[in-house]
């Protein structure tokens, strides 16, 4: 016989086995099912597999979520993952703003246009919180654009062979290809061979050498038409003897503009049908008899490989080898020489191009008339023949000679003066870098109207120098560099040039590097105490004689002592002056004292039962000291055994400061958390009283949810204290759910049942 309960305590207990679900299972999504169709009337039966197309894309799924609720600004997002069932690149389907307290509801969605495989997949994620569910099946999901019959032809070029039939020649293939299907690349298709298909054959293409009977269609997966569907008409490919196609060698193939060369099949007048192709694609369309093609230079991209392919009667599918025509005007010339070419007096220079022209000719232009006799590849030029000069570069002979190419022009000076610019050729800033190297970066040609021409790559190093610093010669510094890595050598530096009569200076550049010294200071100790403790702040370098200033948190302290003392925090710096650069030394920082630096393990409430004992550790300081409440050491190490209830004290030392921590010592309540309280103002039993270990603790944190699991009371550090007066019950009996935890786990859970 069945017992039958009290009809009060169903609710009861049916409340308690939700509590139960709800503590025991964190909030979670789950996986999206498919749903039969929820618009008016509902469906019957889910979808197994999506299969849309531009008539069709209308898709449902069931989702179920479970608390505690969503925040109040959330958005459920129904994703969709690749066909791979890869979710990293995922794409959302749909978006759901308005199910924050429904824990079940129906998303509708459709694929997008570029759905096509066997394996997506589907999931659910929430914004508010970040959560991500879990994935769903994998499913069969395309979208059919392209649902017609394929056409499929030699190459894709859209030419279907008469009867459908091309003999090609034993040994060579043939490609076939749909010509019909829109970005046909990027579908995956099934070839078949005489109906059956072709393993490992999915591309757009295929490419053949056997006899048989050839046709394609789209690889839709399971979502592929029973009947035919997009499968093409089909072609029969059949296998010849080779008739030896050949184009006869032309006259000429390096055509000069206008030329034209004819191309001859080595067979004619058998009633074959030709197609002539330049790089690969048909040129002409298939033309029975059409045995010769004429090239024409005039024509601009006449330039390529061209081939002639046959069939027809007695005569397999046979494309000849390639016969290159090249363009005889498409050469190149070079300019041998710098843009600027300076000519001294009593010197002179060289011009030359070069070039890959088949028999040029040369012509040199002087400010864009003739040279008169310099028709080679170059030209010398001496101190009377300034100017820019170019060379015109031409072909010989026939219809060529009308092309001509002009080469970079040149530019050839004789300065009134020149001009040396000097510059840092390394890393460099001043007082900061301790090496740096200065160089000669550019020489210019000045004519008498201060005009610049840039001479550099000519006169480089042609010239001779001399380093002066601070106006002195610097001994041995002849070279267009010089490099510095001491603060001996600060100052400024100029560099003079010359060549045959030309004496130059240049720029002044100032030197400033910092010595190569580290300078450190000390501290007797880097916690402040207050103004009774100080603190002294010192160099080993040697100040005697120096200039130098003290800093606290940037502020100069306008101090002219060799040590400092302190006892205000902050961060400490000395600068010295080293040869007009600042020298700074190490940063002291002076920290104020912080007593939570102390911390103890566990905290400074311990609690254990009457008999056992409890070991507190202190870290945090350099010497620790444990006194009884008489005052008395019990103990001068990081930790101490209780044993007895009482109040003691922690004496830390950091430096010169002391810290101290009392410390409360109680034995174990053996009561146990309440789990009925009456609020009915009598003073006994109005509010929740929980055993010492759990309370008046800032690491336990105590949670109350009513009976929908909505947080009512979130505290760290519960002072026995809930409910307050000012708290509301409307019904004479309410349950509510707690839970005790720590950081790092679920100390207690359970029902409060509140009784007015």
């Amino acid at each position: 016989m069945k017992t039958k309960l009290p009809v009060p305590i169903r609710p009861l207990l049916l409340t308690l086995l939700m509590f139960s679900a709800f503590i025991n299972n964190a909030q979670t999504l789950e996986a999206p099912i498919p749903a039969p169709n929820q618009n008016p009337p509902v469906g019957s039966s889910a979808w197994d597999k999506a299969c849309a197309s531009a008539t069709f894309n209308d898709y449902w799924v069931e989702f179920t979520w479970n608390p505690p609720l969503v925040n109040g600004d959330n958005e459920f997002i129904l994703e969709l993952s690749d066909a791979t069932g890869d979710f990293s690149s995922a794409v959302e389907l749909a978006r759901e703003d308005a199910e924050n307290v429904n824990f079940n509801f129906f998303f509708q969605f459709s694929i997008p246009t570029d759905t096509r495989g066997q394996g997506y997949k589907m999931r659910v994620r929430s914004t508010s919180p970040a959560i991500i569910g879990d994935e769903s099946a994998a499913y069969a999901m395309y979208y059919r654009d392209f649902d017609d019959a394929i056409l499929i032809s030699p190459n894709g070029d859209g030419n279907i062979p008469p009867g459908g039939t091309i003999e090609v020649c034993d040994g060579s293939s043939i490609t076939l290809a749909p010509h019909n299907v829109p970005n046909a690349g990027t579908y995956q298709y099934n070839w078949y061979k005489s109906s059956s298909p072709i393993p490992g054959e999915k591309g757009a293409s295929i490419t053949v050498n056997t006899a048989g009977i050839y046709q394609v269609e789209i690889d839709y997966g399971d979502c592929s038409s029973a009947g035919g569907g997009t499968l093409s008409q089909p072609i029969e490919v059949t296998v010849g003897v080779s008739l030896g196609i050949a184009i006869n060698p032309p006259a000429k193939t390096s055509l000069c503009t206008g030329e034209t060369a004819s191309l001859e099949a080595n067979i004619t007048g058998q009633g074959l049908t030709y197609t002539w192709f330049k790089d690969g694609a048909a040129i002409t369309p298939p033309t029975v008899d059409d045995d010769t093609y004429v090239v024409d230079a005039s024509v601009p991209g006449f330039e390529g490989d061209y081939q002639v392919e046959i069939e027809g009667p007695g005569a397999c599918l046979e494309r000849s080898a390639a016969v290159t025509i090249t363009n005889a005007g498409n050469f190149t010339v070079t300019r041998d020489n710098p843009a600027n070419v300076v000519v001294l007096p009593g010197q002179s220079g060289v011009l030359s191009v070069t070039t890959d022209a088949s028999s040029p000719t040369f012509q040199w232009y002087r400010d864009g008339a003739p040279v008169a006799g310099e028709t080679s590849s170059s030209i010398t030029v001496d101190e009377t023949e300034t100017g820019d000069y170019f060379a015109r570069v031409s072909l010989s002979g026939g219809s060529c000679s009308s092309t001509s190419i002009d080469s970079q022009v040149t530019t050839v000076v004789i300065p009134d003066s020149l001009e040396l610019i000097i510059d840092y050729t390394s890393a460099y800033t001043a007082c900061s870098s301790t090496n740096v190297t200065l160089g000669v970066t550019t020489i210019n040609a000045l004519d008498s109207g201060g005009a610049r021409t840039d001479v550099t790559s000519a006169l480089l190093t042609a010239m001779t120098y001399q380093w002066q610093k601070d106006g002195a010669n610097v001994a041995g510094a002849t070279s267009n560099n010089i490099s510095l890595a001491d603060i001996s050598e600060n100052g400024n530096y100029t560099i003079d040039g010359s060549i045959s009569t030309y004496n130059s200076g240049s720029n002044s550049l100032s030197v400033q590097l910092l010595v190569n010294e580290t300078l450190t200071l000390n501290s007797t100790s880097l916690v402040s105490c207050g103004p009774s403790e100080i603190i002294t702040i010192s160099t080993t370098t040697d100040l005697s004689g120096e200039s130098y200033d003290w800093f606290r948190d940037g502020v100069n302290l306008n101090l002219s002592t060799v040590s400092i003392d302190v006892s205000d925090p902050g961060t400490y710096q000395l600068v010295l002056d080293r040869n007009g650069c600042p020298l700074n030394s190490n940063e002291i920082v002076i920290a104020p004292l912080d007593p939570n630096r102390i911390s103890l393990d566990p905290s400074d409430n311990v609690v254990f039962p009457e008999g056992t004992s409890r070991t507190v550790t202190a870290s945090g300081a350099e010497s620790y000291r444990w006194l009884d409440d008489n005052n008395v050491e019990m103990s001068a190490s990081s930790s101490m055994t209780f044993t007895n209830e009482g109040d003691y004290m922690l004496i830390a030392t950091i430096g010169n400061c002391t810290v101290s921590r009392p410390i409360t010592v109680e034995y174990l309540d053996t009561f146990k958390v309440p789990n009925v309280i009456t609020i009915n103002g009598d003073g006994i039993n109005d509010q929740w009283i929980i055993p010492n270990s759990y309370s008046n603790d800032p690491e336990v944190n105590v949670i109350i949810y009513n009976e929908k699991g909505e947080e009512v009371y979130n505290v760290f550090n519960y002072q026995n204290n809930w409910p307050q007066s000012s708290t509301a019950f409307p019904n004479q009996n309410m349950v509510f759910f707690y839970k005790i935890r720590n950081a790092a786990e679920v100390l207690k859970q359970g029902t409060i049942t509140i009784i007015r």
